[in-house]
């Protein structure tokens, strides 16, 4: 059996964070080992990326002719963007790379507002290392050197900074605009709009504040309570990394404004407060569209839940971004996605608990694939991105013809070369989906499951009992990955105490963990910093528990065999590549992107 390295007891880490004190005795690697790794994929990254935008470059050149014939107007760069093919600079500026480069906006999204609002500067941008600033006072030394630390625990490359001098008059206007954008803007809004209640331009102006605040925060989900009893409070919680995050206080008559203009933009009745409602809406922010959908439902005797999920194309990660701490996985993947003959694709599972983050996963399958000369058609219940260059397909439950099921069926007639299925749910549409993959067509389907193993389990029993063994032996011909995933909370680099494992972890937790004591890893700082929130978790990564099946379909009688008798024997065959989800906790430990304690919380989980 072929199973995925073990990783190296002691993996090299940067710099200890400020406040945490390297271990006596340590030498660290060379930097440039780290930054030569580091280097070389993001010089992988770039030659994907460019390629990417290259190959619909023609068709965007001639939708944008049309465009414009059609007075509207959109640069290359949009309808790249649209198409959803990242740009190489903004991937440049990710959080993994490094950044010596970045103009005044980026700069303003990345540091914290907290950091330089008061310092009263315009930040210019960076360039090389050297970050141009125009001060209305002139900045002491213990201000600059407070600057680059932020900086540079933000990612970015600060060596010094260089003060530009304007006129005071343009300086102060132009720092008053930036002011209005930057993050306290919601909270003065709101306290405006609640001087004024009656005011609709302040509630339209707090309710895009709130939008724009979400996003710049990272978040998920809006959730919106409206309780008319006057002794329970109505919070506006922000979903971040996972975490709901009491945010906004309003009083009653002020949230129940709030929640009518949502509902009414959402296209919903809302004078119903009764029933379970969805809508859909959008607004511009930063120059691109962002959609938000609503759900709405009934809340004790006379009170409403809203929720609204945010959804940002840009936010979505790229097929490269989403696999780089699992190469193997994503490299097979991505073999599979693209096979060399039509009809060799198979079948390709997403599985995992709500909230894992399948969708993205599936969404950035579907941007790697080449949507210029292959057809996707997507069959989704809601679609929640809408994708360029390919079919999308809404699921419409209780209309004839609307199921899964039956869209899969009418899918096989419009010539498509991957079908992408957004639920396995039901015994209907496990069997089309099957039927499709044998006819020839890659599959890509999501379904809950808690490991790889028991998605095979979970697909067995959602098979019609009459042909299961049928069922079961098209699976095995046909699946060529399943891929069980989580979403994990990553450290804030920026705080997170440095030190070895074996000051941190019992003798039996480090070789539950099967990790070297002398190793170097991070734990949580619980203070945090600036850059966190005070929470001390930065973003959340990937972590996969995943078979990848690399054997032909004369090859799988054994697979078959396993399926029909005991499924834990699928792991033990020749041909299977197995990824184990302890092994990635290893990989992320050692890394110093997951607290040890955490992954031990994850491993028994």
């Amino acid at each position: 059996m072929m199973k995925h390295n073990e990783p190296p007891s002691i993996l090299p880490m940067g710099e200890g964070a400020p406040g945490s004190a390297m271990p006596e005795g340590f030498v660290s690697p060379p930097a440039s080992q780290e930054g030569t790794q580091r280097r070389q994929f993001q010089d992988r990254r770039r030659m994907r990326l460019r390629e990417g935008r290259e190959r619909y470059l023609d068709m965007v050149q001639r939708e944008r002719l049309v465009l414009m014939e059609q007075g509207v107007t959109r640069t290359v760069e949009q309808l790249l963007d649209m198409a959803g093919t990242p740009s190489v600079n903004d991937e440049d500026l990710s959080r993994s790379g490094l950044r010596d480069h970045a103009n005044g906006d980026q700069l303003r999204s990345i540091l914290p507002v907290q950091s330089w609002l008061p310092l009263h500067i315009h930040l210019i941008g960076l360039h090389d290392g050297v970050l141009k600033v125009a001060p209305l006072d002139e900045l002491n030394e213990r201000q600059i050197d407070a600057l680059i630390s932020t900086a540079n625990r933000s990612g970015l490359m600060v060596e010094r900074v260089v003060s530009e001098v304007w006129d005071r008059g343009e300086l102060i206007q132009t720092m008053r605009a930036v002011r209005d954008l930057s993050a306290d803007r919601c909270e003065k809004t709101l306290a405006l709009w609640l001087s004024d209640t009656d005011n609709g331009l302040l509630l339209n102006q707090f309710m895009r504040d709130m939008l724009a605040e979400a996003l710049q925060m990272r978040v998920s989900d809006i959730h919106i309570l409206q309780d008319n009893n006057p002794t329970a409070p109505n919070w506006i919680r922000y979903r971040i990394d996972g975490d709901l995050v009491p945010i906004h206080l309003l009083p009653m008559d002020a949230m129940a404004r709030l929640t009518t203009l949502i509902k009414r933009d959402a296209g919903m009745n809302f004078g119903d407060r009764t029933t379970p409602k969805d809508g859909r809406f959008s607004f511009t922010w930063q120059g691109r569209v962002i959609d938000v959908r609503v759900a709405a439902g009934p809340q004790a005797q006379d009170g409403e839940k809203l929720t609204l999920r945010l959804l940002d194309r840009a936010s979505l990660k790229g097929f490269d971004e989403l696999f780089k701490s699992h190469e193997d996985v994503g490299n097979y993947l991505a073999q599979s996605l693209s096979p060399e003959i039509k009809g060799g694709g198979g079948l390709v599972i997403l599985s995992g608990p709500t909230g894992s983050g399948k969708t993205t996963t599936m969404y950035a399958c579907i941007q790697y694939i080449d949507r210029r000369r292959r057809h996707v058609l997507t069959i989704e219940d809601p679609i929640e991105y809408e994708l360029r260059y390919a079919t999308q397909w809404q699921v419409r439950p209780g209309m004839h013809g609307g199921e899964f099921s039956d869209l899969i069926r009418a899918a096989m007639r419009h010539d498509p070369d991957y079908i992408v299925i957004g639920e396995l749910r039901d015994s209907d549409t496990v069997e089309t989906a099957l039927k499709a993959a044998e006819s020839g067509h890659t599959v890509i389907s999501t379904v809950h499951a808690d490991t790889a193993l028991q998605t095979f389990e979970r697909l067995k029993s959602l098979m019609p009992s009459e042909r299961e063994r049928a069922s079961t032996f098209t699976l095995a011909q046909q699946v060529r990955a399943i891929i069980n995933q989580r979403l994990v909370k990553t450290l804030c680099q920026g705080c997170a105490h440095q030190g070895r494992a074996g000051d941190v972890l019992e003798p039996n937790e480090l070789n539950q963990l099967g990790i070297d004591a002398a190793a170097i890893i991070r734990r949580l700082n619980s203070s945090g910093c600036d850059l966190c929130h005070r929470t001390g978790i930065s973003g959340r990564t990937l972590l996969l528990d995943a078979l990848l099946i690399t054997l032909g379909p004369s090859e799988r009688d054994h697979i078959y065999k396993a399926l029909t008798h005991d499924v834990n024997d699928i792991v033990h065959e020749e041909g299977v590549i197995v990824h184990t989800r302890r092994n990635g906790l290893i990989d992320l430990v050692l890394e110093g992107l997951v607290d040890p304690k955490s992954a031990l919380g994850y491993l028994e989980s």
